[in-house]
C-alpha cells in the first residue's frame, strides 16, 4: 500500500531562531487570568447595579426630602410674614427653633453621617451640625449638604444649642446650630477666585508659622472685590465708614450746620486747573470737581452761614501712592467767623474727636476684628484739659531740624517728612492726631486769607493722623479785590470764575472751613496701610473697574 503521509518540506533557513509563540501551558494560564477579570469585572458590575438600585429605593423612601433641596428661583411668590432670626442674636435663642439665612463659608463632613456648616452673616459666623437622624435627618441629606460650594445662600432651620466647648472657628463660638432643615437659595455659577477664609487670614511675615496659608494680594482682592467685600475684615470697615459719616452729620448739625448738595459739574476749574477731569458737555467742556470749595463759598455768601457736604472729589493727579485716589468721597465744611479763623480750627478739632470717641465706644467689635487682620495699635488723641496738640508750621520745622533734617528741605513736608515729624510727636507727646497752623502762604490756595502781621504766612491749618495729612482748612478771602488779586497771582484769571468772584462783591461774611478725606481717615484710624482698602470700589491712575 503507498504511503499516504504528505511529503515534509523542508525547514525554512530564514525561519530558523524565530519564536514559535506561546507554549500551551502560558496560553492556559492566560486564559484563567483573563476567565477570572471576567468574573471579578461581572461582580463589580453586580455590585454596582445593586448599590445603584439601593440608593435609588432609598431615594425613592427618602424620609427627609421636604427638609433640603433646592429652592425654587425666589420670585416673590409668597409672604408668610415668619419672622427671621440673626446669628449675633443666637445666644438669646438657646434651645429655641431659629430660622435664618446666611452663607455657607465652609463645610467639613465626617464619613456619611455627619457634616459641620460654618454659617456666615456679615461678620458674624455660627456653626451647624447635621447628622443621621432617623425621620429627620437622612443620609442624602447630609451628602447634599456636604456638597454644598462655599459661598452658597442656604435658609436654615434648626435649634440652637448651647455648646460645651467654645467653637474657635466661629464668632458666636457658644452656640451651635442643630439643623433640621436646610434649603440652597442661591448656588455658584462660577468658581471662586479665592477663598473667603483666605482673604481673611491676618496680614503675616513670610517667616511665620502660618506662611503656608494662601495669602490674597490686593491687586487680586480688587480686581475681585465683591468676594473681598465678604470678609469679616471689609464687612467691619464698611461699617466703620458709614459711622464715620454718621457721626460726622450728627455732630454738625447739632451744631447748626445744614447740609448742602453742590453740582460736580463745573464751567471752570475749582483751583488751579492743573489736576482737574475734562469732560464732554454737549458742544463744550466742563470739569469735574475738585472740591464743593466754590460752591461752600458761595453758600455762605448766601447767608446759609454753617454748612457742610459729604460727596465724591475729583483730583486728576498720577499719584500711584498708598493715599491718593481719583475720586474719594470729601467731608467739607464752611461757617461764618464772628472773631476769628480758630473758632473754624476749634469746632473741626471737636468734630474730629467727636467720631473718634463714637467709634471707640460704639464700634469696638469692628475695631477688634479689623485687628485680627491688621493688627495695630489703637488710634491715641489726647482728652481732657490739655486739648489736642497744636503747632506751628514753624515750630514743627524746628522738630524735624532738630533730628537732622536739613532745614532747606522743609519749605514743605514732603510725605517722609510728615511721617517722620508724626513718629516724633508720638514719642514726645503720646499722640497719634495733632494739627499744624500757620502754613507758608506760597503753599496755600488762592482763596486763602494771609495772615495779618506776616504776609509769608496764611490763616491756614492741617490736620494729621498717625503722621499723614488728612484735613485741610483755612480762613478764606471774602473781600472781592484782595480775592481777585490772589487769583492773578496764582495764575487764574478772575473772568473764568465771574459768579464766585461776584458772590464776594455783593458783600460776604468773613468765613472758613476745611474738607477732609474719609477714605482717609479711616484708613489711618485703623492702620490699614493703603487707602484703597477703605474704598469701596478704589479709583487710581491705573483702576476704572470693578
Amino acid at each position: 500500500m503507498a504511503d499516504t503521509q504528505p511529503p515534509v518540506e523542508p525547514p525554512n533557513p530564514n525561519e530558523e531562531g524565530e519564536d514559535k509563540g506561546p507554549s500551551k501551558s502560558a496560553l492556559k494560564k492566560a486564559a484563567k487570568a483573563a476567565e477570572k477579570e471576567k468574573k471579578k469585572a461581572e461582580a463589580a458590575a453586580k455590585k454596582q447595579e445593586q448599590e445603584q438600585q439601593q440608593e435609588k429605593a432609598e431615594a425613592d423612601n427618602d424620609y427627609a426630602s421636604e427638609f433640603y433641596g433646592v429652592l425654587p428661583l425666589h420670585q416673590s411668590q409668597s409672604r408668610p410674614n415668619r419672622e427671621r432670626d440673626s446669628i449675633a442674636g443666637l445666644p438669646n435663642k438657646i434651645d429655641k427653633t431659629v430660622f435664618f439665612r446666611a452663607r455657607v463659608q465652609t463645610s467639613r463632613a465626617q464619613g456619611n453621617k455627619m457634616v459641620f456648616l460654618n454659617l456666615r452673616q456679615g461678620t458674624d459666623t455660627v456653626q451647624a451640625l447635621l447628622i443621621v437622624t432617623p425621620e429627620k435627618i437622612s443620609k442624602q441629606m447630609v451628602k447634599w449638604a456636604a456638597g454644598l460650594a462655599d459661598e452658597s445662600i442656604v435658609l436654615v432651620e434648626g435649634v440652637a444649642t448651647q455648646t460645651q466647648e467654645p467653637i474657635k472657628s466661629a464668632t458666636i463660638s457658644n452656640v451651635e446650630v442643630h439643623v433640621s432643615q436646610l434649603h440652597l437659595i442661591a448656588g455658584l455659577d462660577a468658581r471662586l477666585p479665592f477663598t473667603v477664609e483666605d482673604a481673611n487670614r491676618p496680614e503675616l511675615e513670610s517667616d511665620s508659622s502660618d506662611a503656608q496659608y494662601k495669602r490674597v494680594l490686593l491687586e487680586t482682592r480688587l480686581n475681585n472685590r465683591v468676594i473681598d467685600l465678604r470678609t469679616n475684615t471689609n464687612q467691619a470697615v464698611f461699617r466703620l465708614q458709614s459711622a464715620i459719616g454718621d457721626f460726622f452729620r450728627q455732630f454738625l448739625s447739632e451744631n447748626g450746620f445744614i447740609e448742602i448738595h453742590s453740582p460736580k459739574l463745573q464751567g471752570a476749574a475749582t483751583e488751579s486747573g492743573a489736576s482737574v477731569f475734562k469732560v464732554s458737555y454737549f458742544k463744550g467742556n466742563a470739569f469735574l470737581a475738585q472740591s464743593p470749595q466754590l460752591a461752600k463759598q458761595m453758600a455762605i455768601a448766601a447767608d446759609f452761614e454753617r454748612v457742610y457736604e459729604i460727596g465724591p472729589v475729583f483730583r486728576a493727579e498720577d499719584s500711584n501712592t498708598h493715599r491718593h485716589l481719583t475720586e474719594f468721597i470729601g467731608l467739607d465744611l464752611e461757617m461764618a467767623i464772628e472773631e476769628h479763623y480758630h473758632e473754624v480750627m476749634e469746632l473741626l478739632d471737636g468734630m474730629l474727636k467727636h467720631i473718634f470717641t463714637g467709634l471707640r465706644n460704639k464700634y469696638k467689635k469692628e475695631i477688634e476684628t479689623v485687628q485680627k487682620q491688621f493688627p495695630a495699635d489703637d488710634f491715641k488723641w489726647r482728652e481732657g484739659p490739655e486739648g489736642t496738640l497744636r503747632l506751628t508750621f514753624r515750630e514743627a520745622v524746628e522738630i524735624l531740624v532738630e533730628d537732622s533734617v536739613p532745614r532747606e528741605e522743609l519749605n514743605d513736608f514732603s510725605t517722609e517728612n510728615e511721617k517722620r515729624l508724626g513718629r516724633l510727636i508720638k514719642a514726645k507727646y503720646d499722640t497719634d492726631y495733632y494739627i499744624i497752623d500757620k502754613f507758608p502762604m506760597e503753599l496755600r490756595p488762592f482763596y486763602t486769607m494771609p495772615d495779618p502781621e506776616d504776609p509769608t504766612l496764611s490763616n491756614s491749618y492741617d490736620f494729621f493722623m498717625r503722621g499723614e495729612e488728612i484735613l485741610s482748612g483755612a480762613q478764606r478771602i471774602h473781600d472781592a479785590k484782595l480775592l481777585c488779586e490772589k487769583m492773578q497771582n496764582k495764575g487764574v484769571d478772575p473772568e473764568s470764575m465771574k459768579p464766585y468772584v461776584d458772590g464776594f462783591r455783593m458783600g460776604c461774611p468773613p468765613h472758613g472751613g476745611g474738607g477732609i478725606g474719609l477714605e482717609r481717615v479711616l484708613m489711618l484710624f485703623l492702620k490699614l496701610n493703603n487707602v484703597r482698602r477703605a474704598s469701596l470700589f478704589p479709583r487710581d491712575p491705573k483702576r476704572l473697574e470693578p
